[in-house]
């Protein structure tokens, strides 16, 4: 498809998940939060590896480990948008790579304590690497689901 070519490369993920939209914000601006999910199964994002100045213009980072490799893959950006507790818009590099996208995430309060969290992420420079950040996504919004559902995992 000729006219595709120069298209930007990206994808959408919604989860509807049963936790107050606050807590969902936290899990995503909070190191102590982010370290219990951050990364795909199979990796942990160790606490000391993380750095979050939540403001706009504010950067971030985390290296994910291979659980059982002890493989590191760092990556981090800088914030472009903070709106507590509704969306935020911040840049990502590729674990281990030097290109950039951008991710955005927005989250609605649904009541009752749920809170509708859609992920977006633009830019990516090649549909390999677009498929396997997807599916990486996928399964760290799973450890995200199940972290902010668990009390008893809030606390460990």
């Amino acid at each position: 498809m000729n006219g595709s070519q120069g298209a930007t490369r990206q994808f959408t993920i919604v989860r509807e998940l049963d936790a107050p939209r606050e807590l969902v914000f936290r899990a995503w601006t909070d190191p102590e939060h982010l370290t219990r999910w951050f990364g795909p199964r199979g990796c942990s994002t160790p606490r000391a590896s993380i750095a979050m100045d939540v403001r706009p213009g504010g950067t971030w980072r985390a290296t994910m480990v291979v659980d059982e490799t002890g493989q590191e893959f760092p990556t981090g950006g800088f914030y472009l948008e903070v709106r507590e507790p509704e969306r935020l818009v911040l840049t990502w590099r590729e674990p281990g790579g030097d290109s950039e996208s951008v991710v955005t995430v927005e989250l609605a309060d649904l009541g009752d304590g749920r809170t509708a969290m859609t992920f977006h992420q633009a830019g990516f420079t090649t549909e390999e690497t677009r498929r396997g950040v997807h599916e990486g996504w996928s399964s760290a919004f799973d450890r995200l689901t199940e972290h902010v559902t668990d009390p008893g995992g809030r606390n460990r």
